[in-house]
């Protein structure tokens, strides 16, 4: 009985590998022998991204683009195509903060929907697409407990991990036929940059167990990924073990 799917030569996209949980994935997926591909806005972050797991000697790859725009998450499908020659997983991590909708310009809470969601949607379709033709893979949308807690502040960003949340879950439905599966990591509290708080506020609150390195996520992410071909874990949520509700 085959027990554990390895990641050894997976051909895996993983959206906002440049900071935060994203980066974090990238370099435990290429430790496990994965071929990753990721991108970012800017090539510093990168180029600092790539740079520990290319010295452990994974095999990881990126290009600078926008998850906001058609055109960007297009030029990271070409990327895929031309470096790994397709696709076997997707984990979507690119995320954006926002503040309360009325305290945002209309074109700021606009970009955090369309990198949050749209963009997820976007990047999702191209993969199903690739996937279906080769015969199966698996969607992996790294969502929020936002959804669930709804902590004051957080209108735009809960919407979107909503949004997320009920996507994959219905499109869990739409493609489990083609071998497709489809998982949502739910992270509580995590030491990322997009947490307002600063270093030495972070460190205290992973001491007192109420913030997760992003590396808790990764494991996690990466434990999904890796269960039986038989197993699809449809939600899990992860959360330090005391988790801040608001």
């Amino acid at each position: 009985m085959r027990n554990r799917t390895s990641l050894a030569g997976k051909r895996i996209l993983v959206t906002g590998g440049t900071t935060g949980i994203g980066r974090a994935t990238v370099a435990l997926l290429a430790q496990e022998g994965a071929r990753v591909l990721t991108f970012g806005r800017h090539q510093s972050s990168l180029d600092e991204a790539l740079a520990g797991p290319r010295e452990s000697g994974g095999s990881v790859d990126g290009v600078v683009a926008d998850a906001s725009t058609k055109e960007g998450v297009d030029a990271v499908y070409a990327a895929i195509d031309d470096r790994l020659g397709g696709i076997d997983m997707l984990v979507t991590c690119a995320a954006v903060g926002a503040e309360p909708i009325h305290e945002m310009e209309e074109d700021a809470w606009r970009y955090v929907v369309e990198t949050n969601l749209i963009g997820t949607l976007a990047a999702a379709r191209r993969a199903i697409k690739r996937m279906e033709r080769q015969g199966g893979g698996h969607l992996l949308f790294v969502g929020s407990i936002s959804t669930e807690i709804k902590a004051e502040g957080e209108c735009v960003y809960a919407a979107t991990k909503a949004g997320i949340q009920a996507f994959a879950e219905t499109l869990r439905k739409e493609v489990a036929a083609k071998n497709i599966k489809v998982s949502v990591i739910q992270p509580g509290s995590v030491s990322t940059p997009m947490q307002e708080c600063d270093d030495g506020e972070k460190k205290k609150a992973i001491e007192q167990h109420e913030m997760l390195y992003a590396e808790d996520v990764a494991d996690v992410i990466a434990f999904t990924l890796t269960r039986s071909e038989r197993a699809d874990i449809v939600n899990l949520r992860i959360e330090p073990q005391i988790q801040k509700t608001s």
